[in-house]
């Protein structure tokens, strides 16, 4: 380990010991709350663009593995951990984090105070920072770290999508349904393939006609990283998909996408929401979920100026939105994440749901 330095765009400085490849990372500095899923969280392509504080203190304890990757490669620009342990155990692991962060040019910091600093961000908000081992002055680095782009207004989707359409399928496929790839996790497809389905997943930017032409009976939006305002081609593709009569099931960003489409507005979360312990109020069946959660922005439900749209799912910890669905068309989505990985699956049912009504239809 080599000494470095956390920088924050407020100026605050922590010291630790960089690990994984020795080099420089900036980004959005954001916190996660899981325990344990770090190996599927810096893999998750909605993490592209930022630094991840894991909250739990002791991470690397179980090293990392083939299977438990959201994408082909890690996403995250950094991670910020309290203690490192490279003194792995674990049946399924292969390689040490230190080792997987190295492979795949991904800048660790440990020995960082991950509880002051969530407490920081928490108070602050969401900011800019820099890992960095280079010795030069404060105003420098400062200077550095308000060079790095901010997320707001970022459309950061061209960067996590699939280079070409690809198609993944059950052994027989009764149903077809078109994935819009916004940054999409692997257990998604996963869950999907449960059923008896072909899957063929679209690159972001496919336009909805190329969709309508696959003939599918039924349309999912994918998660993914940055501004949802900005993916302008997702919204317009929504708009016009929407009406088809097709079902549409949107999560995280596919959510965010489907509700500007109806009208909504969305706007930046203070620190977001990202961990596995979200408690979720479903007002069809009047439960309570814990969630796995990741995103930085949020519907405003109140901007909805539609009678059809109905809302389903509602944020306990602070009442935002969580869910919608549709009177009129067959349109369901969630700000959260059914699939888990890493999180609880309590919330697994709505692909379920999502089925039924694909079978339906």
């Amino acid at each position: 380990m080599k000494d470095g330095k956390l920088i924050l765009e407020n100026g605050e400085i922590f010291e630790g010991k960089i690990f994984g490849c020795i080099a420089e990372a900036s980004g959005e500095v954001v916190f996660n709350t899981s325990l344990c899923g770090y190996q599927e969280i810096l893999t998750d392509p909605s993490y592209y663009g930022q630094i991840v504080i894991m909250t739990y203190p002791l991470i690397g304890n179980y090293g990392t593995n083939n299977e438990d990757c959201e994408s082909e490669k890690v996403q995250a620009k950094g991670l910020i951990v309290g203690s490192y342990e490279d003194e792995w155990s674990n049946f399924e692991g292969r390689q040490s984090l230190n080792d997987y962060l190295k492979k795949n040019n991904v800048t660790a910091i440990a020995g960082i105070d991950t509880r002051a600093l969530t407490k920081m961000v928490r108070t602050q908000g969401s900011m800019r920072g820099i890992i960095t081992g280079e010795n030069i002055s404060e105003k420098k680095l400062l200077q550095k770290v308000l060079n790095v782009p901010e997320i707001s207004g970022a459309n950061l989707v061209p960067f996590v999508t699939a280079n070409e359409n690809y198609i993944v399928s059950s052994e027989n496929p009764k149903y077809k349904i078109a994935v819009y790839d916004f940054g999409i996790k692997k257990n998604i497809l996963r869950e999907f393939l449960k059923f008896d389905i072909e899957l063929k997943v679209f690159k972001a930017d496919c336009d909805y006609k190329e969709i309508l032409d696959y003939k599918p009976d039924g349309i999912f939006f994918s998660n993914g990283p940055g501004d949802p305002a900005a993916v302008t081609y997702g919204i317009e593709n929504a708009k016009n998909l929407i009406p088809s009569g097709v079902p549409v099931f949107g999560i995280c960003l596919g959510h965010q996408l489907i509700s500007l489409a109806l009208g909504a507005q969305t706007y930046k979360l203070k620190f977001g929401h990202r961990g596995g312990n979200h408690p979720v109020k479903n007002h069809d069946i009047n439960k309570i979920e814990i969630t796995s959660q990741n995103h930085g922005f949020s519907v405003n439900e109140k901007t909805f100026d539609n009678p059809d749209i109905v809302i389903t799912h509602t944020n306990l910890y602070d009442g935002t939105n969580e869910g919608i669905r549709h009177k009129k068309y067959p349109v369901m989505s969630v700000q959260y994440h059914p699939e888990a990985s890493p999180g609880p699956n309590d919330s697994k049912y709505l692909f379920t749901e999502f089925m039924k009504i694909v079978s339906k239809n």
